[in-house]
């Protein structure tokens, strides 16, 4: 190990696009950021639908002119009700110009949105880079003490966990998770089809959870597909003229015949989120502050969020000669990022589980309530607000 230790404002712990995204952010400020984190080539083929202000976030730290043109652009959403239950939601759809928008956002595949933050990332003079993973970090009153795998002592006022839902970051500090296995299933894949998406995301509710088909650039869409966890792997198993006749029916055929492309994944469906956002000299973003099922597409929208927050709290500190870690910083966190988080969490929980339920009051009440969405403009253009960010943000 090395004897003295590289002092730094902030440590951010994490490479994936909610810590490049925050490393990024807090360099931007003026903030002298060490960034730990391996140089993996991101082989997943997950994408990300980016709402709202996230690409504006993007565009103000000169990384999204770097991969747009790998964006699709999200025009319309529909939500139909594919239960084949007795009592059934109408159909419900969104369009991006009855709110004054061009879009709602772009879909765009992780390993672009990771390569243009990378990018960016490497030209930035107040961020140093080690390709290298935390092996202990150790928070005391007036610093955080981090080690690397390979012996390398960094030292900061204040460390960005970005570590995920594993994080060591969140551990350090002593901050309790809360967290409850949803008996879901998640599989992922991308898609080519023969007919045109037209910038239309469409969802499926089945009553085992939704799928989703999300514009890709192209006549191209990635597949959510929420279900049982026997019936994920089913799925999963199956060869790819199977699985793309199976994606074909779930589709009712609105894109045409579908062909999957190489590379799919399964995951299980938990809700996480911890009793505290930051403690001890440690903020959290991403999923190590919070895990959401792939419901509504808010999980790195939120994640994208942290980081804008974090780094404006935290450039204000450091510019009025705060310590950047104190209590009194990490408090300001606290509040911006607790009613964002809670009211997404709350939100996609009960519709969720409102789509899963038996009891015929409860599906009553949904289809009540899609109901009221799709026929009421003022609801419905309130509904579609607050979807792409929440309301006392803008």
């Amino acid at each position: 190990m090395t004897d003295s230790p590289q002092d730094y404002d902030v440590i951010v712990i994490g490479g994936g696009p909610a810590g490049l995204t925050a490393a990024i952010a807090l360099a931007d400020t003026g903030a002298r950021t060490a960034l730990l984190a391996r140089r993996v080539p991101y082989a997943d083929n997950r994408t990300t639908a980016l709402l709202g202000a996230s690409t504006d976030i993007l565009d103000r730290l000169d990384v999204w002119r770097r991969c747009s043109d790998k964006a699709a652009a999200l025009k319309t959403m529909r939500l139909v009700d594919d239960t084949g239950r007795l009592i059934r939601a109408p159909e419900v759809r969104f369009t991006s110009e009855e709110i004054g928008r061009e879009q709602f956002g772009f879909n765009i595949d992780n390993r672009s949105l990771v390569a243009a933050l990378e990018d960016r990332a490497g030209e930035m003079a107040a961020l140093t880079r080690f390709d290298d993973e935390a092996a202990s970090v150790r928070p005391d009153d007036g610093a955080v003490a981090v080690v690397t795998r390979q012996g390398q002592a960094l030292r900061a006022r204040l460390v960005v966990g970005a570590d995920g839902r594993n994080s060591l970051s969140r551990e350090a500090a002593g901050i309790e998770v809360v967290s409850r296995e949803l008996g879901q299933s998640a599989l992922t894949f991308n898609i080519t089809h023969t007919r045109p998406h037209r910038n239309i995301s469409t969802e499926f509710h089945t009553e085992h959870g939704p799928c989703v088909f999300v514009p890709l650039s192209g006549n191209r869409s990635s597949v959510v597909w929420v279900s049982a966890p026997r019936e994920a792997e089913r799925l999963m198993a199956l060869g790819d003229g199977e699985l793309s006749d199976a994606a074909e029916r779930q589709s009712h055929s609105i894109l045409g015949r579908v062909e999957v492309q190489p590379g799919r994944h399964v995951f299980p469906l938990a809700i996480e989120r911890p009793r505290q956002f930051a403690k001890d000299r440690v903020a959290l973003v991403g999923e190590s502050a919070h895990v959401l099922p792939p419901i509504g597409a808010q999980g790195l929208n939120m994640g994208l969020r942290d980081a804008a927050d974090i780094a404006e709290i935290t450039g204000q500190a450091i510019a009025r000669g705060e310590d950047p870690g104190a209590p009194n910083v990490l408090s300001r966190y606290q509040a911006a990022r607790r009613p964002d988080v809670a009211s997404r969490t709350w939100a996609i929980d009960i519709a969720n589980r409102s789509l899963l339920s038996d009891f015929l009051g409860v599906q009553t009440a949904r289809a009540a309530g899609l109901h009221l969405i799709g026929a009421f403009g003022p609801l419905r253009r309130l509904a579609m607000r607050e979807g792409l960010a929440p309301s006392w943000r803008r």
